[in-house]
């Protein structure tokens, strides 16, 4: 039956339209796409699940109907990615001794919260050092560096969360645990603990996912403003003035505390093999460089408990069966326009919402080199609003894509803005941002709200109560009102651009500023 269900509406989709051509975008086949993807036979599209399954059948056989290649290793459609699912099978134990030999028990909850990052899910760390490093970050453009040549081997970090106020409002890449764990983890650290200022601590005891080959620190933790108050009173003085010389910057450097700490962690594991799924068109004169479009196909499967209407399937059907369905109505318009002279790549990440695990292991493991891949261009929710005289992207001021993108909008008669909500660092939170520590320059688009007919006025509380009433709720099924007015118009952009990259000789790349400029300079260095 669900096969019947996937190959009727496939056909549907494929010839219910007419012919595609690259200036047009069916509402029609997209919303067939999403209808499909977000079915409740597809349980939420897990990772490991038979929702999976399903989904990655519906994609090849979409792709294998228009004509496309496939773009996996060896041939395939798929990239094996494996995932491993971390459970605590028990509290963790934590203790720390200050300078007169005197243990300190931690309670897990209370005084600390302790989890495995890699490995066998067990952990055990005797006396090891504890080093205070402000806000673990080094920044060569900004002139920020917390580390120095200090060396970390074997030893925890204590970490400030967020950014230098020097850095601006707006989170960046340096703010972000990927790149504090990162440093940590390169000067050999065996842990990472942030430092929570404010609130209450909340026991973290639910499952967690990683990549099975990650590089990381052995665990990593957050303890209390209280704790961290204990510890610095030992040691003879104050964490708040600790603090306050980290976020003054200048001469601060990490240092060792004299503190040394001890943990007992025990996690079980459970491999959880999950896909990507790769679809290509071969360039014609530079098969060998790339532009890529990607989109993440998973959602999070099922509530533990059904609502009051007896609904327990998280179905996606924005998030993000909607950017899945672009994806493949992208590939749909190159397949019939000119052909690209770069090889152009449609890919399909897996567990995006498990922390954008599957754009992490291809990152990790491209099919096609990141210093000869020369952008990313991500779909993670369509708009499903009227006509917009805008197109918002995450992250606005980061690469010349932003440029390109803004000029081919004016032709439109209208301009690029950022989302709206910086303070929410989005740029950071889907499957580009991997691409983009990969050195490659990577464009998210976002639902504009300067509406034709209302303006901002009309815009923003629609795309609000959207968000509201759908984002991430049991509700966020496919509708059959769906306007894809705005959603066929940035398409149309998004193709223009992909193209103009893929017929180019030229490199996009990071603005000066950009955190990730110094990598895309190595990849440049590599290509050449």
């Amino acid at each position: 039956m669900l096969r019947g269900l996937i190959g009727g509406v496939a056909a549907l989709a494929l010839l219910g339209a007419g012919a595609a051509t690259a200036q047009e975008f069916s509402a029609e086949r997209l919303s067939d796409h999403i209808k499909v993807l977000s079915d409740d036979s597809f349980a939420g599209r897990f990772p490991g699940t038979e929702g999976e399954r399903l989904t990655l059948a519906y994609l090849q056989s979409q792709y294998e109907a228009m004509g496309l290649e496939p773009g996996g290793p060896d041939g395939s459609w798929l990239q094996d990615v494996t995932l491993v699912r971390f459970t605590p099978s028990r509290a963790p134990t934590a203790s720390w001794t200050g300078p007169d030999g005197t243990t300190h028990a931690l309670v897990a909850g209370t005084d600390i919260n302790l989890r495995t990052a890699v490995g066998d899910g067990t952990v055990a760390v005797t006396d090891a050092p504890v080093v205070f490093a402000g806000y673990g970050i080094v920044a060569p453009e900004r002139g920020w560096d917390d580390y120095g040549d200090v060396d970390l081997t074997g030893k925890v970090v204590i970490i400030l969360g967020g950014q230098p106020t020097a850095f601006g409002a707006d989170p960046n890449f340096y703010g972000s645990p990927i790149h504090k764990r990162e440093e940590a983890f390169r000067r050999g650290a065996v842990g990472v603990i942030a430092l929570q200022e404010q609130g209450a601590m909340r026991p973290n005891m639910r499952p967690r996912m990683t990549i099975g080959d990650a590089r990381d620190v052995s665990f990593t933790g957050t303890i209390p403003m209280t704790t961290a108050e204990q510890m610095a009173t030992a040691m003879g003085g104050q964490m708040s003035e600790a603090v306050a010389m980290a976020r003054a910057g200048g001469a601060f450097r990490a240092h060792e505390t004299g503190l040394k700490l001890s943990v007992d962690i025990a996690e079980t594991t459970e491999v959880v093999p999950s896909h990507n799924l790769i679809a290509k068109i071969t360039g014609t004169t530079r098969p060998d460089e790339y532009v890529v479009y990607s989109a993440h196909w998973d959602h999070v499967g099922t509530a533990p408990e059904p609502d009051a209407t007896g609904d327990s399937i998280f179905n996606g059907a924005w998030d993000n069966a909607s950017g899945t369905s672009g994806v493949m109505e992208m590939a749909r318009a190159f397949k019939a326009g000119t052909p690209p002279e770069r090889t152009v790549i449609f890919l399909h990440v897996t567990a995006e919402e498990q922390g954008l695990l599957g754009s992490q292991w291809y990152a990790a493991h491209p099919v096609y080199p990141l210093e000869k891949t020369a952008a990313d261009i991500n779909i993670d929710m369509l708009p499903f609003t009227p006509a917009t005289r805008t197109i918002a992207i995450f992250g606005p001021g980061k690469s010349t894509l932003e440029d390109d993108l803004a000029r081919l909008a004016a032709e439109d008669g209208r301009s690029l803005t950022g989302d709206g909500e910086p303070e929410q660092g989005f740029y950071y939170r889907s499957d580009h941002f991997n691409f983009a520590v990969g050195g490659v320059p990577a464009l998210m688009p976002w639902t504009g709200v300067d509406f034709v007919e209302g303006g901002e006025a009309v815009g923003r509380p629609y795309y609000q109560a959207q968000m509201a009433a759908y984002y991430h709720n049991l509700n966020d099924e496919w509708r059959a009102d769906y306007d894809f007015t705005a959603a066929r118009a940035n398409l149309h952009l998004l193709y223009e651009l992909g193209h103009g990259i893929a017929d180019s000789e030229a490199w996009p790349q990071w603005k000066p500023t950009a955190e990730f400029a110094a990598r895309r300079h190595a990849s440049d260095a590599a290509r050449d």
